[in-house]
């Protein structure tokens, strides 16, 4: 089940909502920089990802630009991560990705949205945490929403929209994402 537990909520016309939009300011200008490098670069890439996400990423650390963020230092990567080209992290939830994880192109991993109720929408974002645990692959144009975790060594298949807890070694796909087969070694 997503963990929903740990959701929170920004009120508009708050210090909470002026310190959020000048963060967001923050990381559109970095990841505007980032955007304009290539493959080729990536010590550049991951100096200034590290610049985006306020600590030092690994050196096995690859992104291929271009790339997208909300926020960036509610961001944290392990080691040996790959993120392929055009992916989107709404990170305001607090985005936690392990060691080994594979992430493929039009990736959004998507940790805020709005209250459901009509009358609330534009009262504020809610936030959720997504946590992507070691050695998990999440294929082109799938989407992680708030609240999820995927478990180790787990598979997203492309296309899939994951609402709810992946459990580890599964292999999961659809809109919403539902449990295909287990996978091992």
């Amino acid at each position: 089940m997503a963990n929903h537990d740990r959701t929170s909520f920004i009120r508009r016309k708050t210090p909470e909502s002026a310190a959020m939009l000048a963060n967001v300011k923050r990381a559109m200008a970095i990841t505007a920089s980032i955007n304009r490098l290539t493959f080729n670069d990536t010590d550049q890439v991951r100096a200034l990802f590290s610049e985006l996400i306020g600590k030092p990423v690994d050196p096995s650390f690859v992104l291929i630009p271009p790339f997208y963020t909300t926020g960036g230092v509610d961001i944290s990567v392990g080691r040996n991560v790959f993120v392929n080209q055009n992916c989107t992290f709404y990170d305001l939830g607090g985005l936690a990705i392990a060691d080994d994880v594979m992430i493929g192109p039009n990736v959004s991993l998507i940790t805020s949205g709005h209250p459901i109720e009509p009358f609330q929408r534009h009262t504020g974002v809610t936030a959720s945490p997504i946590v992507i645990e070691r050695n998990v692959w999440i294929a082109a144009g799938a989407t992680i929403i708030g609240g999820v975790t995927v478990g180790e060594n787990s598979v997203v298949a492309a296309g899939s929209v994951v609402t709810t807890d992946v459990p580890p070694n599964t292999l999961v796909g659809g809109n919403p994402a539902r449990v295909i087969r287990a996978i091992g070694d």
